[in-house]
């Protein structure tokens, strides 16, 4: 597989960038390194390789919930701009 000029004109136009004609020659010819430069991966025998989602074991580090005391309402509504019947009013969103 290789870049062609014309692939850099396409991904440019789309971009919207404007490129000289000396840019377009260095991209083609350093997009057309990166692709032979990953070719070499095809080389390598993946048969007996487990497919991963990274290459560490990583899971999620959650402590246990633990149930404890929570805030007594007259203190949370201090905090509160407005309240109504022991509960915090906001403005109305919806008519």
């Amino acid at each position: 597989m290789s870049i062609m000029i014309q692939d850099v004109e396409h991904v440019a136009r789309l971009a919207r960038l404007e490129l000289t004609d000396g840019e377009k020659s260095q991209f083609t010819e350093q997009l057309n390194a990166i692709l032979k430069y990953a070719e070499k991966l095809n080389s390598l025998d993946t048969d007996n390789v487990e497919p991963t989602s990274h290459v560490l074991p990583i899971t999620n580090v959650m402590r246990d919930d633990v149930q404890r005391e929570s805030l007594p309402i007259e203190k949370v509504l201090l905090n509160a701009p407005d309240e109504e019947d022991g509960q915090i009013k906001v403005p109305a969103v919806l008519e």
